[in-house]
C-alpha cells in the first residue's frame, strides 16, 4: 500500500499537532517523573549500580522524553498518566539494558531473572518479583516477593521495583488497560528476549539468537534476523499500547493491530539504528544487527520491504496518521545522524528516503530543526537515542 500525497498531510499535520500537545500537556508531567526518579536513582545502595542507574538517566534519559511523545495520543484526562506509566517503562528498559551488557555469570538465565521486572510491570496483578523483600502493591498495600533463585542485582533491586510498580499504578488508571494487557505481555517478553539473548551473544554466541527468533518468527512473514530486530524495539509498541489504553474506546482487537503493526515499525528502528552504527560497531568489533546480515544488499532489501510494511500497517491503525508520523520521523531522525555519512549506511538511507520522499519532508524539517537547536546548546545527539517521535 503507496503512501498517498494525502496521508502524508495527514501525517504532517499529525507531527504538529503532537508537538503542540507535547509542549502543553506532556513535558511537564515529564520534567516532574524524570526529577522523580533521578532522585529514586540517588538513593540506590550500591554505589556500581547508582552509578549506572544515574548515567542512564543522564545520558539517555532522551529516550524517556521521546517516548512520552506517544502519550499525546492519550485524551487529555488520562494523559498524565499515561506519561507516567511510558517513562517509568522506558527508564526500566534502559537500566535493564545497561545492566544485561555487563559480565554475568549466566548470560540468559540471569538475564531473564533480571528482565522478570520487566514483565511483571505490564501485568494487570502484582506477581514475583525478582528480588525478595517488601514491595507496595498497585493498590498501595504492602506485600512480599519470594523466589527460589539468589537475586542477582540486589542492590537496585528498590529501585527497579519501584519503576515497575509506577507502571502497573498508572495503567491502572487508564480506561482500557485490560483490553490492551494480552498485547503489551507479548510485546514485554518479546523485547526482553531479543534484548538478553543479544546481550549473550558475545558470550553464548549467535546460534541461540537465531534459534530463539526463527521459533518466535513462525507464523510471521519475518525472516529470523527481521524478528530479532522488531522485537529488540517492541519497548516503542508498549508505548502505543499505553496510549492506545488511556482510550476507553481502545478493544483488545485493537491492541493486537497496533502490536502487529508496531513489530513491523520496531524492525525499522532497530534496523536503522544498527545501520548507522553499523561503521563505529565493526571498528570496536561489537555485534550489532546490522552486522548480522552477509553483506549491505540484503540488509537494504530487508529494511526497504521492512519500511513498505510499516507503513503498510500504519494506515490501517486508529489514529494513522500519527503512527505513520512515529514511522516517517524514526526513518528522519537516523537517516540525518551523523553516522548515515558512512558506508554503508548512505546508500542504503538514500535509497529509503527517495522511496518514501512524500512521507518523510516535514518529519525531515523538523529533525533537522532539532538537531541545529541542539548543536546551538552545545548538546550532541548520541546514536543510542530515540526518535523525539516516537
Amino acid at each position: 500500500m503507496a503512501v498517498t500525497r494525502t496521508r502524508a498531510a495527514q501525517s504532517a499535520g499529525a507531527l504538529a499537532l503532537a508537538n503542540a500537545r507535547y509542549w502543553t500537556s506532556v513535558a511537564l508531567h515529564v520534567r516532574r517523573a524524570m526529577r522523580h526518579w533521578e532522585s529514586r536513582a540517588r538513593a540506590i545502595e550500591d554505589p556500581e549500580l547508582r552509578e549506572l542507574a544515574l548515567s542512564k538517566l543522564h545520558a539517555e534519559g532522551f529516550n524517556a522524553e521521546a517516548a512520552a511523545m506517544a502519550a499525546t495520543l492519550a485524551p487529555r484526562p488520562h494523559r498524565r498518566h499515561a506519561v507516567e506509566a511510558i517513562v517509568a517503562l522506558e527508564l526500566l528498559f534502559d537500566y535493564l539494558d545497561g545492566v544485561t551488557e555487563r559480565p554475568l555469570a549466566d548470560p540468559v538465565g540471569d538475564g531473564e531473572r533480571l528482565f522478570d521486572v520487566f514483565i511483571a510491570a505490564l501485568a494487570p496483578s502484582p506477581p514475583i518479583l525478582p528480588t525478595t523483600g517488601v514491595y507496595e502493591n498497585a493498590d498501595g498495600r504492602g506485600g512480599t516477593t519470594e523466589r527460589t533463585a539468589p537475586a542477582v542485582d540486589d542492590g537496585a533491586g528498590p529501585y527497579m521495583r519501584e519503576l515497575a510498580d509506577a507502571v502497573r499504578r498508572s495503567i491502572a488508571h487508564l480506561p482500557a488497560g485490560e483490553a490492551v494487557a494480552d498485547a503489551a505481555m507479548r510485546c514485554a517478553v518479546r523485547s526482553a528476549q531479543a534484548q538478553i539473548r543479544m546481550h549473550a551473544a558475545p558470550h553464548a554466541g549467535t546460534d541461540q539468537l537465531s534459534a530463539w527468533a526463527t521459533a518466535q518468527a513462525s507464523g510471521t512473514s519475518l525472516q529470523w534476523r527481521e524478528f530479532l530486530a522488531g522485537a529488540a524495539s517492541s519497548v516503542l509498541a508498549l508505548h502505543a499500547l499505553i496510549a492506545a489504553a488511556a482510550d476507553p474506546r481502545t478493544t483488545p482487537e485493537h491492541a493486537d493491530q497496533i502490536e502487529r503493526a508496531y513489530l513491523s515499525i520496531c524492525v525499522v528502528v532497530t534496523m536503522l539504528d544498527g545501520l548507522v552504527d553499523h561503521h563505529d560497531d565493526a571498528r570496536e568489533e561489537r555485534l550489532s544487527y546490522a552486522g548480522l546480515y552477509e553483506d549491505t544488499a540484503l540488509l537494504a532489501m530487508a529494511l526497504g520491504r521492512a519500511a513498505r510494511e510499516a507503513a503498510r500497517q500504519s494506515q490501517t491503525l486508529p489514529n494513522s496518521a500519527h503512527h505513520l508520523m512515529t514511522l516517517a520521523s524514526a526513518i528522519a531522525y537516523w537517516s540525518s545522524a551523523p553516522g548515515a555519512r558512512n558506508e554503508p549506511a548512505r546508500p542504503v538511507l538514500m535509497q529509503i528516503r527517495r522511496d518514501m520522499r512524500s512521507l518523510l519532508w516535514m518529519p525531515m524539517l523538523a529533525i533537522r530543526a532539532w538537531r541545529l537547536a541542539r548543536q546551538a546548546r552545545g548538546g550532541r545527539a548520541r546514536s543510542g537515542e530515540r526518535t523525539p517521535s516516537c
